[in-house]
């Protein structure tokens, strides 16, 4: 089964962390990584721009709307995600527990409901 881990967490500003403190960050985030891809469960991984550089699309209102910055005004944004194939939502859990992320944020984990290979949908269990 495909899960998603999705990392959220306060949002630091330019300068407020330590270069020290982000290196030990770094290496750790590299060490689960290799962790994951070790064990044969990691599909993908990405770290995500700070929200100031997103930008947001809507129909919503039956026109077009685009807007830079932020979609909710929040301290805590989504700051990176991991998908993982393991059999069981206590497994994507386990994975979840040993995520440098959870430290300092929220690991959210959700299943995947579908996903899109060879050109066709495919149910994600």
């Amino acid at each position: 089964m495909r899960y998603s881990l999705l990392l959220h967490s306060n949002e630091p500003k330019d300068g407020e962390i330590n270069p020290e403190v982000i290196a030990e960050f770094m290496q750790a985030f590299d060490k689960y990584a290799k962790a994951l891809e070790q064990a044969g469960v990691l599909l993908s991984a990405d770290v995500l721009q700070p929200s100031s550089a997103s930008t947001t699309v809507t129909l919503k209102n039956g026109e077009l709307q685009i807007e830079d910055g932020p979609f909710i005004d929040s301290n805590e944004q989504l700051a990176g995600n991991f998908v993982i194939d393991v059999p069981t939502l206590d497994a994507a859990l386990a994975w979840a527990e040993k995520c440098p992320g959870a430290q300092y944020g929220v690991i959210e984990v959700r299943p995947t409901a579908v996903y899109f290979k060879d050109n066709q949908w495919q149910p994600a269990n």
